[in-house]
């Protein structure tokens, strides 16, 4: 069977937990090499995940002609440089999300890939949940009517200090912005996936717990080319978690009560039903099963790169 030879940039926390995971769990992947600033990590790392390599830095494991294809796991303000350089060795990016800092940014990556032969996706894995799926087939169907009104609670405490590893979170210059950049991304490509473009935005953005250098409590309207309206809360300032997904129409409604487990509540007129369909036990396998059978049939993966770059011009909005 052919697998894709993978090279993995960045170590991290999402690394560890779902990337290298995935990348050695699936038959068509091979992990050949990762890197990491400090070598006696990047080994103990290469080691517990059988890559046969490991190099200090990503411009090493970039010379490495056996790597056919790279997941890109770094700030995101090193996602445009990176990529960049990847597509210039030939390699094929899976960059985690937002896609870059700027819709111009995400431009010039999709076209660097597109430029050398490439193919680029992102990592909004989310658009592999099975409930999604099913939310879709519900609204192709009619039978909660026309959809009006989608919203999304995603409520997360990080109380990050100089010393955590993930502290460049809550700097502007790397990731570009609070929780909105960080994790509302998701839920507008999330939205995006179920009510196609997005004609106008509107948002607000404050600081209502920690004086930081980015927003900790954010909201933002969109409004839809279909005329839906799709109303966003992404915060840090909130104790209680949320991940709430409640899609609204003219005959009935779906509700989620926690996306990332699947169970949803169906309502109409003629009375409800509750449906469970939860995502894989390794939530990035699904998107990193796609892209590596995208790069090895000759096609664009799902979640390709342009679906990042309207996501970032939705960003961009929110962010003025």
């Amino acid at each position: 069977m052919r697998r894709l030879r993978f090279g993995l940039i960045g170590c991290g926390d999402i690394s560890r937990k779902r990337v290298a995971p995935a990348l050695r769990d699936l038959d068509i992947c091979e992990l050949v090499a990762v890197n990491r600033a400090r070598t006696e990590l990047a080994e103990g790392f290469a080691r517990e995940f059988g890559a046969r390599r490991w190099y200090d830095s990503w411009e090493k494991l970039l010379r490495d002609d056996e790597i056919e294809a790279v997941y890109i796991a770094t700030p995101h303000d090193q996602h445009l440089e990176q990529t960049l350089a990847a597509a210039e060795a030939g390699k094929h990016v899976l960059c985690e999300k937002p896609l870059a800092l700027s819709a111009a940014d995400c431009s010039a990556m999709i076209e660097a890939c597109r430029k050398n032969g490439v193919r680029l996706g992102v990592a909004y894995y989310r658009h592999h949940y099975p409930v999604l799926d099913r939310i879709r087939e519900i609204m192709a169907a009619g039978e909660i009517g026309a959809v009006t009104v989608v919203q999304i609670n995603a409520f997360e405490v990080h109380e990050f200090k100089p010393e955590d590893p993930q502290y460049w979170i809550i700097l502007k210059r790397h990731s570009g912005g609070g929780p909105m950049m960080g994790f509302g991304c998701h839920r507008i490509e999330v939205m995006m996936h179920l009510l196609g473009p997005v004609a106008e935005v509107a948002s607000q953005l404050v600081n209502s717990l920690y004086d930081r250098d980015v927003e900790d409590n954010s909201a933002a309207v969109l409004r839809f080319e279909s005329g839906a309206l799709g109303v966003l809360s992404i915060s840090n300032a909130v104790r209680e978690p949320a991940d709430t997904l409640d899609v609204y129409g003219t005959r009935g409604s779906v509700h989620v009560p926690v996306l990332n487990r699947g169970r949803m509540r169906v309502w109409t007129q003629q009375g409800e039903r509750t449906e469970e369909h939860p995502p894989h036990e390794n939530i990035h396998q699904p998107l990193i099963e796609d892209f590596t059978r995208a790069v090895l049939e000759g096609r664009d993966p799902e979640v390709r790169g342009e679906v990042g770059l309207e996501v970032q011009k939705v960003l961009d909005g929110i962010y003025g």
